[in-house]
């Protein structure tokens, strides 16, 4: 009960000492002269010296890159459909496989092909045996045409049989290799290497090449391509080095632009500029080895175009705008700050290029800057390591202190005691 009494009137001699009639004159005249809620006591916080952080300019390699949101795009997208009917048999892959090129899929029902095709070979053996004959017997027409014993139209006559079996027997051929490839297409392969998405028939049922999902779909994934967008105004740099017959390096990274998920180049871009958002499309090849590309995955395509030597850098926070563009705080020798404009040149992220306007090893203001203005004072604020240090300083007198709190409360005690019986000696 006692403390909560102290801790109540601590609070009110703190709310006596800080309101604002604290600093009335005696007559009531108003605030006092030194009172911070003058106009004087105002010029005198703004005078005093602003803590802030600072970061001295480098220099340093700049990257130019370009960054721009991309879709994932496979190579090849396949939908594995039947070219011939019947019933499928069986299925020789699992859902998800990875699949080369050539690998069987599925197994139509080759029996009613494999008869169709003994049909046609027993047709081509008749129609040789025909055509044979008929050649023999030319010969002997003609023979005796030679010793004109037939007429000649006989001879024409069987010419023409001839030739009317040999184009008999061309066109059995021709059926035998159509049923030799029914056979083949009986038996389903992958088209291209990759890996197969969901079964989309399953064995038993009767296919046909109309079926409009296929078996299956087959995406490659290695190599994997991304497809994103760059503004026109970017194109005579990127142009530039392409001509030039350099590779630029693209990166890709996940959708929150943090994680690396594979690094490859830029290969080619279209052949023209979309009139409704005035971009191009360009297209980035990847290896994906470790298949961290999925189609049609959305990622963040970074493009390297080229990289500036001895550029000057400061970090990004130190860079300001203002009415007139980009300026910093520049801290000068007495500690006092000056407006500068600068140009700024090429950004990467937490690091901001100088162009024009800043040397290496002047001192550009990065924390604090909103309470600034020209010619201000500044004090320069200590890093977080030192904050740390101190603090934990701070602390280890801290508990060493408390530590000698018992010692003290008996001392306290011994002196109460001593009191106690102090006054109870006088009032015997």
């Amino acid at each position: 009960m006692i403390a909560a009494l102290i801790v109540v009137a601590l609070a009110l001699a703190a709310l006596l000492w800080w309101h604002p009639w604290r600093g009335a004159s005696p007559n009531g005249a108003g605030p006092a002269a030194g009172s911070p809620h003058t106009a004087g006591g105002r010029r005198a916080l703004a005078n005093m010296p602003q803590p802030v952080h600072v970061a001295t300019a480098t220099s340093g390699e700049m990257s130019i890159v370009l960054t721009a949101l991309g879709t994932v795009t496979p190579l090849a997208t396949v939908t594995v459909k039947t070219q011939l009917s019947g019933t499928l048999q069986s299925v020789a892959f699992r859902e998800g496989q990875l699949v080369k090129a050539g690998d069987v899929l599925a197994q139509i029902d080759p029996r009613p092909y494999q008869i169709s095709l003994q049909n046609a070979e027993g047709a081509l053996a008749k129609d040789s045996a025909l055509l044979q004959t008929a050649r023999l017997d030319l010969q002997r027409y003609q023979a005796l045409l030679a010793q004109d014993s037939i007429a000649r139209q006989q001879v024409d006559t069987q010419a023409s049989l001839v030739k009317q079996y040999e184009g008999q027997v061309q066109s059995d051929r021709a059926n035998v290799d159509t049923y030799k490839l029914d056979l083949t297409y009986a038996r389903i392969t992958a088209p291209v290497s990759g890996r197969v998405g969901l079964r989309q028939v399953d064995p038993g049922n009767y296919v046909t090449p109309s079926d409009a999902n296929g078996i299956v779909v087959i995406t490659q994934l290695q190599p994997i391509s991304v497809v994103f967008t760059t503004s026109e105004d970017n194109l005579p740099a990127i142009l530039a080095r392409m001509h030039a017959g350099a590779k630029l390096s693209t990166t890709a990274y996940d959708r929150n632009n943090t994680i690396v998920l594979e690094s490859g180049y830029l290969e080619t871009l279209d052949n023209q500029i979309d009139t409704a958002t005035g971009t191009v499309k360009l297209r980035a090849m990847f290896a994906n080895a470790n298949q961290m590309l999925f189609p049609n995955q959305f990622v963040n395509a970074r493009l390297l175009i080229d990289t500036l030597r001895n550029a000057v850098i400061v970090p990004s926070s130190a860079v300001l705008n203002g009415a007139n563009g980009p300026f910093v705080y520049v801290v000068k020798a007495d500690n006092t700050v000056t407006v500068r404009q600068v140009k700024v040149g090429p950004v990467d992220a937490e690091r901001t290029s100088i162009a024009s306007g800043l040397a290496v090893g002047e001192r550009v203001v990065t924390d604090g800057s909103d309470r600034l203005r020209e010619g201000a004072k500044i004090t320069v604020a200590p890093d977080a390591a030192s904050v740390m240090h101190g603090a934990s300083g701070s602390h280890a007198r801290g508990a060493s202190g408390a530590s000698a709190g018992p010692a003290a409360s008996g001392a306290h005690a011994h002196h109460r005691r001593a009191a106690s019986g102090a006054a109870s000696d006088g009032a015997q």
